[in-house]
């Protein structure tokens, strides 16, 4: 009862994120129950990603995170619109040149670098690298159209991606353009995204917020998996 009360406050508003709910004392007078009973219902709400404990200062209601799928062949702007969040992107950069090490699967000749800032709700919540075979798209509009989508406009289908999410470390430029700390923990998102004769058509590298994002995969007995390993220090 405490858990489904609170869990819709939040939802409707009446307990915005970021604000701090009574004290736990206070609380327990309301709903007529012991602390423990109190206790156990936050503690249910803090696992589903609703409530912030911390000790010293009090429970805290968490900002909505977007969740990012791994399951589903689309970019970051159309998981987090699917799911009914507010996404603007930023072109920070759209020119032709030659790809770093780090993209050198997309193959010789030119390519496009396209440099993205994806804003979830009007914050910043994911820097975005990605290097693109060809130069078709130099002049394309991809401040609100899928990468994908405009590829499959210019006549490339893509055909898979493989992908890897990997822990770091927030460092500059990223850590201004996403307006956090340098030192901060972040995800790094690395993709290859394959055309219909697995020609490498995209080479991506994201930094995504953890405090902005989550990763959420969906399984079944022969559907997706997802293949576990060590990192490399």
């Amino acid at each position: 009862m405490i858990a489904d009360d609170l869990s819709r406050k939040i939802q409707d508003g009446e307990l915005p994120p970021g604000s701090a709910l009574p004290p736990q004392k206070e609380l327990s007078t309301r709903y007529g129950v012991t602390l423990a009973t109190l206790r156990q219902a936050l503690r249910q709400l803090q696992d589903a990603g609703l409530l912030s404990q911390q000790p010293g200062r009090g429970t805290f209601v968490y900002p909505p995170r977007a969740a990012y799928r791994l399951d589903t062949l689309r970019g970051f702007a159309e998981d987090l619109r699917s799911q009914g969040h507010t996404v603007t992107t930023e072109i920070l950069d759209q020119t032709t040149g030659t790809p770093p090490d780090w993209a050198e699967a997309i193959g010789g000749g030119p390519a496009l670098r396209l440099e993205r800032l994806r804003l979830v709700a009007g914050r910043p919540a994911v820097h975005q690298l990605s290097w693109i075979q060809g130069v078709a798209l130099a002049e394309a509009d991809l401040s609100d159209t899928s990468l994908y989508w405009a590829l499959e406009d210019s006549g490339t289908a893509v055909r898979r991606a493989s992908e890897v999410v990997r822990p770091a470390v927030l460092a500059d430029p990223e850590a201004a353009l996403l307006r956090r700390p340098a030192g901060e923990a972040v995800l790094v998102s690395e993709r290859v995204t394959y055309g219909l004769d697995d020609t490498v058509l995209v080479v991506d590298r994201a930094t995504i917020l953890g405090s902005a994002m989550e990763i959420r995969t969906e399984r079944a007995v022969n559907g997706f998996s997802m293949h576990w390993s060590r990192s490399t220090p």
